[in-house]
């Protein structure tokens, strides 16, 4: 499901997980539902990694060894909560002066089911290139799909 909130949109999935494997599975195991399409460097991406910490980098590595930065962890709140920086402009060039928030909660339903819930703000910062950039966001190869492959991954 894609929210316009103004300048944000924001996506949701229920995982039959309790809020700690659901944060584990979103960031520890980032690279297992992360789309191998999305990738800004020269070469195929190898792997996608989220280091598990605040003031980490979020990143991929690609086939010639190289890694390319998407941004930084912002807040580390194990098992609720986690925002990171998203710097990648609307050419999907790592721009270290841009930074989106993406924001994921995991909220805690019992019964061992957890909703996952990203929100991606600040989308009015891409400047003229916010609408295009909002498309792409709520597209099936955007965060519905990334957030569809990573319940697939529960």
């Amino acid at each position: 499901m894609s929210v316009d909130l103004g300048t944000s949109v924001r996506n949701s999935v229920t995982v039959e997980l309790t809020p700690e494997r659901a944060f584990a599975l979103f960031t520890d195991g980032f690279d297992t539902w992360w789309l191998r399409g999305h990738s800004i460097g020269q070469t195929p991406m190898q792997r996608a990694v989220l280091e598990t910490r605040a003031g980490g980098r979020w990143y991929e590595v690609d086939e010639d060894g190289s890694e390319c930065d998407w941004g930084r962890v912002l807040v580390w709140k194990p098992p609720h909560r986690l925002v990171l920086a998203w710097q990648l402009n609307a050419e999907w060039a790592y721009d270290p002066e841009l930074v989106t928030e993406v924001e994921a909660t995991f909220t805690d339903l019992g019964g061992g089911r957890t909703e996952v819930s990203v929100e991606h703000r600040n989308l009015d910062r891409f400047g003229p290139a916010t609408e295009q950039v909002r498309i792409a966001f709520t597209s099936p190869s955007g965060w519905p799909g990334l957030l569809q492959r990573y319940r697939d991954a529960a």
